[in-house]
């Protein structure tokens, strides 16, 4: 089975991709199409790791606390550029600062998450651990596909690592 930190990984890569897509896209029909599967994607994936990684790591980890403090107010960052973008005109200035604002801050978590919150797990957990976790994504992703019965609402960084210490 699958560890969940390689599918974590994988998700990252694909955003990596997904940005740059945006890149290349020449009108507002290409740029819808990326943007929509890519903004969905960051969306399931934020609520993925709120669900299954990281109330493990805020337990297990040395610095597990500051690390899902931190990612949880990143996800928010990266949920809120979202829903500023879906305000505007597809490739206007506003939704484009939109866009670059969910990419800037990905793009940081995506390195604190790397270079810290994932190796902390990794030290810290099983192979059988992650494993299990694996499955439970993979199953995560199936039951929301498309984003189905997920709200990505924001969530108070504090409160959720007060409430699964």
């Amino acid at each position: 089975m699958d560890d969940i930190t390689a599918l974590i990984l994988d998700d990252h890569a694909a955003f990596r991709r997904g940005f740059a897509r945006l890149d290349d896209a020449r009108d507002e029909t290409e740029l819808l199409a990326v943007w929509e599967a890519l903004a969905l994607h960051l969306d399931i994936h934020a609520e993925a790791e709120e669900a299954i990684l990281y109330p493990h790591l805020v337990r297990h980890g040395d610095d597990g606390e500051d690390e899902t403090t931190d990612a949880i107010g990143d996800h928010n960052e990266i949920r809120d550029a979202i829903a500023e973008s879906k305000l505007h005109p597809v490739g206007s200035d506003e939704w484009w600062a939109a866009v670059w604002k969910a990419r800037r801050e990905n793009s940081e978590h995506l390195a604190e998450e790397e270079d810290g919150a994932l190796p902390d797990f990794r030290r810290h957990t099983s192979v059988e651990l992650r494993a299990e976790l694996g499955a439970r994504w993979l199953t995560f992703y199936g039951e929301h596909k498309n984003g189905r019965n997920l709200t990505f609402d924001d969530k108070d960084p504090q409160k959720y690592v007060q409430e699964h210490r």
